[in-house]
């Protein structure tokens, strides 16, 4: 009977500690999610997650404890779940804002995670901390034994936390998203605080302000996403994503990068998994190129593969393989569905697509597959296999191993080809060198391909693994013999095992993402110039041209590889403000500097700027040295990959050095491209016309005034007209 009317006293205090603790628990699996937009996931990001939530609930506990002797008990809680309630808000806009920190991208990986998820999950963790010390205190107050009543805050709190943690986990973070789950703790600490002390009139006016903030931060009004988005209640709006869900795995999004040609690009949490081009889906992008090759040296003669491909992505290359091969047995082993559902949303994939897609983790599916054989079950062989679920922050461990290569090995047909994508800088090479010594302890034959680039940069290796030879070089050069990529000979590669010291990854030791963290550091390098060209870039709109070029001269500090392209942009900001022989100098330590690299910058554009500069200087003789070099290199250019905009420059090179007859022939081949540009027109016109053929010109100018009518571009017809007068006039006279 005692124990029955014990129950209630300590109702109240056990329901407050079991939603604090659930609190806390929801908030720490949505800080592992938020971040990954700025951070990925990683060991690294965990580790922060965890670290600075229990800090500040150690804080807070120790906080609570002096604030239970201080002050009523019913009084203090409702300041707090008010205080925290609060701190809630402060999540979503510390998050947009501290994301775009660029200070921090200046510090290295471990430092960077840790002080983004300090900033923006310490305050709450310890307030929400605070919580439990000051209910053992009123439970106490209230005459309850202490052992038992300890005993029960203890227990309902912990109860709270292991509820919280399984109902974000499998619920609450698929169903709802990470932002609205924030926002829902905000409302039930709000609700708390009220329950504790109805009268405190402060908890009102923080009532008003949190629906305001709701509103701006998730209703999908145009109004109120720019207002939301100005005060970081919200991520700013980018018209250009075409697509975007929170999976129970990550988020993902749809992003269309140029509406021209109408190239997207698929990205998980921050990471840039797949390119393509919507009007030309087979043109291959990037690394999987290097797929296509070789699958194409291998079987060019076959009608049907079978393939895995580990990780769907954007499902370019599952696409690819059912195009070329359509009987295929074409399998895509994607642990996330809204992968797909985003691949068939955005990116292309048609709904009643052949590809086989498997729902689960592809390290589970090839133990499936093994384990079949073991039971004398038929299970497929594949011919060749596709790693592509790595990024630069965020590597399945259990995918690398020797133990998970050994099981590759035996789902291969005989001739069997397992190529992975991979992250990594040269430089440093620690993932992809003990990648590499890893599947050399399986395979016969393994091979590295590296995307073109300084070796202090990171890119895409393209590690390829097989049980007999490979002419791996043949088959790049017969399927695309302008690729920029690399095959590493053997001493570069015995560089990359070097850097192992002899280990190898296994399931007991695969620390990948200490491996990765020169290469996270390489990446954050990227990001920092890519804001920075932003920035210069709207300064330059803006005029302000002293700011820009001190924008691009931090770009050089940050990365001197960028020299090259840095010192181009201040060349054409100095050129614009009449300092020719500034912007001379200024392209001639772009050249200095790229003499001085081991990777050698393509200089065409260097060159025809200072061909142009140097025009402008007088200095003829040397201006037409360097429009040679330029018109040289466009020239290879146009040899590998015929490009309009590659076309154009040779022409207006050609023509401004004189050679107005062989220009007028690139200003024709660029038309042929895009016959509805009045500006080319116009050049083939002049060209001809500074030829003498005067007969030619004016052909060509009807001809232009016909296809402005036919594609309805009646601005320029005026101006073709006045142009076809001066030249009939001009025949008259000659004659």
């Amino acid at each position: 009977m005692n124990e029955s009317k014990g129950f209630f006293p300590i109702l109240i205090p056990a329901a407050t500690v079991f939603i604090s603790s659930a609190c806390i628990m929801i908030l720490e699996l949505v800080a592992s999610r938020l971040i990954a937009r700025h951070l990925g996931s990683s060991l690294y990001t965990w580790t922060a997650v965890i670290g600075v939530v229990l800090a500040g609930i150690t804080i807070g506990n120790y906080s609570g404890g002096r604030i239970a002797d201080k002050f009523k008990a019913r009084k203090a809680l409702s300041v707090i779940f008010i205080l925290s309630s609060a701190a809630c808000v402060s999540v979503v806009i510390l998050n947009n804002l501290v994301g775009e920190w660029l200070w921090l991208w200046k510090f290295n990986w471990p430092i960077r995670v840790f002080g983004h998820v300090a900033l923006v999950f310490l305050v709450p963790s310890l307030l929400l901390g605070t919580i439990s010390p000051v209910v053992a205190k009123m439970a106490i107050d209230r005459g309850l034994p202490t052992g038992r009543t300890i005993g029960n805050i203890y227990a309902w709190g912990a109860a709270g936390s292991i509820l919280g943690t399984f109902a974000a986990g499998f619920y609450l973070i698929p169903t709802m998203g990470t932002i609205a789950i924030v926002w829902s703790i905000g409302a039930v600490l709000l609700i708390m605080g009220i329950l504790y002390w109805v009268r405190l009139w402060p908890a009102y006016i923080w009532m008003t302000v949190f629906l305001c903030a709701l509103v701006m931060g998730i209703t999908p009004a145009e109004g109120t996403q720019k207002i939301g988005s100005a005060f970081f209640l919200r991520e700013k709006c980018d018209p250009n994503i075409l697509y975007e869900d929170e999976t129970a795995y990550s988020y993902v999004a749809v992003k269309q990068v140029s509406q021209k040609s109408d190239k997207r690009v698929f990205i998980e949490d921050k990471t840039l998994h797949s390119t393509i081009l919507m009007d030309d889906k087979y043109n291959l992008q990037d690394y999987p190129i290097i797929f296509a090759a070789v699958t194409h040296g291998l079987s060019d003669n076959k009608k049907a593969l079978s393939v895995l491909h580990i990780g769907g992505g954007g499902y370019i290359f599952p696409r690819y393989i059912e195009h070329y091969w359509p009987a295929s047995h074409n399998d895509v082993a994607e642990i996330d569905s809204g992968v797909t559902k985003a691949a068939m949303a955005a990116f292309g994939l048609p709904q009643n697509t052949s590809i086989n897609t498997i729902q689960m983790d592809a390290r589970n599916y090839v133990d499936k597959l093994i384990q079949k054989e073991r039971y004398g079950i038929k299970a497929p062989k594949y011919d060749f296999i596709y790693e592509d679920a790595f990024s630069d922050c965020s590597v399945p461990y259990q995918l690398v191993t020797k133990e998970f290569n050994d099981k590759i090995y035996n789902i291969l047909t005989g001739n069997g080809v397992y190529m992975a994508n991979i992250i990594d800088v040269y430089d440093s090479g620690l993932f992809v060198g003990n990648c590499l010594c890893t599947l050399e302890q399986t395979f016969q034959h393994v091979y590295a391909v590296l995307s073109k680039g300084p070796k202090s940069r990171g890119g895409n290796f393209v590690l390829i693994a097989s049980k007999i030879k490979l002419d791996v070089e043949k088959y790049i050069t017969q399927y695309r013999p302008e690729l920029d990529f690399r095959i590493l000979n053997e001493n570069e590669l015995q560089t990359l095992r070097n850097k192992t010291k002899g280990k190898i990854l296994n399931d007991d030791y695969a620390p990948v993402e200490n491996l990765l963290a020169p290469t996270v550091n390489a990446t954050a390098k990227i990001y920092l110039i890519g804001k920075k060209l932003e920035k210069a870039e709207e300064l330059k709109e803006k005029q302000k041209f002293e700011e820009a070029i001190s924008e691009y001269e931090e770009i050089i500090e940050i990365d001197p590889t960028t020299s090259v392209m840095a010192y181009n942009k201040i060349a054409l900001i100095k050129f614009t403000q009449g300092k020719s022989q500034d912007a001379a100098g200024t392209l001639k330590k772009a050249i200095v500097y790229n003499q001085t690299t081991d990777f050698k910058e393509n200089l065409t554009d260097i060159y025809d700027g200072l061909g142009m500069v140097l025009k402008q200087l007088g200095k003829t003789e040397e201006s037409l040295q360097y429009y040679k070099l330029a018109i040289e290199g466009y020239r290879q250019e146009l040899a590998s990959k015929p490009k309009l905009s590659t076309i154009v420059k040779v022409g207006n090179i050609l023509a401004e050095t004189g050679n107005f007859k062989e220009a007028s022939l690139y200003f024709s081949k660029a038309l042929d491209l895009d016959p509805t540009d009045l500006n080319m027109h116009i050049n083939l016109i002049r060209s001809l016309e500074l030829q003498g053929r005067d007969d030619e010109a004016i052909v060509s100018a009807k001809n232009a005034m016909s296809l402005m009518q036919k594609y309805g571009k009646k601005e320029g017809l005026q101006k073709l007209n006045q142009i076809i007068e001066t030249l009939e006039s001009k025949s008259k006279i000659d004659r």
